[in-house]
């Protein structure tokens, strides 16, 4: 684990994290029928190199057009949010936006890292402190789409509260559970709160599917990974040449969908239990909704959220919301991860 600088602390761990929450999901996943994981688990120290990869992919718009919105937009944002803000960023990543944002919002009081990749993490934090120097960093070690708690540093730190959950994100929730999500995100950053959430609004499988099962097959490295994953860290003994990663606009949904699909009939073991897959059966490890403007601000007044202001590329393909508190819709406690 990297040492931390004067402006970056060591990661508060969230004692809501139960240690064994990859094995519970993994076998409860493999278990149903169909067979599905929490996309959560595809992003361990590989899996986040790998999607960090994926972002500079000619295929990838989404961080490119999204960077550039917030490029756009940050200034106005800084001044709807005022000085002294602490920055919470849900699945934080690289990181590599979050300058364009702290850089343009006057003395920002501090900023959260939120992310369950612990390496990741630190390393990603001595970057950005020495891009952000004076600006102190309390990294959280945890899963967002569990229940968890700001470091205990906050608690006494007024000023305006910032949720930053960018580059669509939020789209891996299935719509309800992002309704709750942003309602328990509401409520965790109290009154003077808002939130920059970007969302992904492209509807043409001839855009989003090679977006996620690129001609390099860096999303399908991405997508096996978590096989690697179950393998190395539950004892598993997935073959991993009897799966490919496969792509699928479910249009109904309004969703891209990634599956890893079996090409031979097996079975397997992880943690001494048996599963069997059939040829052609897929485990389903991703979805990203899109939304369009209209649905996008349905889901926020649901969960207790106002749009204020709403940035649109040229193509309309992506947005970067400014939300903040409505006037009704008290927080909804957060549901199981999906």
């Amino acid at each position: 684990m990297s040492q931390a600088t004067p402006s970056q602390q060591a990661a508060f761990v969230c004692p809501s994290l139960p240690e064994d929450a990859f094995a519970t999901d993994v076998l409860a996943g493999l278990g149903r029928t169909p067979k599905s994981l929490p996309s959560v688990w595809l992003y361990d120290q590989r899996g986040s190199v790998l999607f960090e990869e994926i972002t500079g992919l000619d295929e990838y718009y989404q961080t490119r057009t999204e960077t550039a919105l917030l490029g756009e937009c940050a200034a106005a944002i800084a001044d709807v949010i005022g000085p002294d803000a602490v920055v919470v960023e849900f699945g934080s990543g690289s990181s590599r936006k979050t300058p364009l944002l702290l850089d343009a919002l006057v003395t920002p009081r501090a900023y959260v890292p939120v992310d369950i990749a612990d390496d990741f993490l630190d390393g990603a934090l001595a970057t950005l402190a020495r891009r952000c120097p004076g600006i102190p960093m309390l990294p959280v070690r945890a899963d967002f789409t569990r229940p968890f708690h700001l470091p205990p540093q906050l608690r006494n730190t007024r000023g305006p509260r910032l949720g930053f959950f960018p580059g669509s994100t939020i789209g891996n929730f299935a719509p309800a559970q992002a309704a709750a999500f942003l309602a328990h995100v509401g409520k965790m950053l109290g009154p003077h709160r808002h939130m920059v959430v970007g969302v992904d609004a492209c509807q043409d499988p001839a855009v989003l599917l090679p977006a996620y099962d690129d001609a390099r097959g860096v999303t399908a490295q991405f997508d096996l990974n978590v096989l690697v994953r179950i393998n190395r860290e539950l004892q598993g003994d997935l073959p991993l040449d009897a799966f490919r990663h496969e792509a699928r606009f479910n249009a109904g949904a309004s969703r891209i969908e990634m599956h890893l699909v079996a090409q031979r009939a097996f079975t397997a073991t992880v943690l001494g239990h048996r599963f069997s897959f059939a040829a052609g059966e897929s485990i389903h490890t991703e979805n990203s909704y899109k939304y369009g403007q209209t649905e996008f601000r349905a889901l926020a007044n649901s969960a207790g959220w106002d749009v204020e202001r709403v940035w649109l590329d040229a193509r309309s393909r992506f947005a970067v919301y400014l939300l903040c508190p409505a006037t009704a819709c008290p927080p909804a406690p957060l549901p199981p991860a999906p």
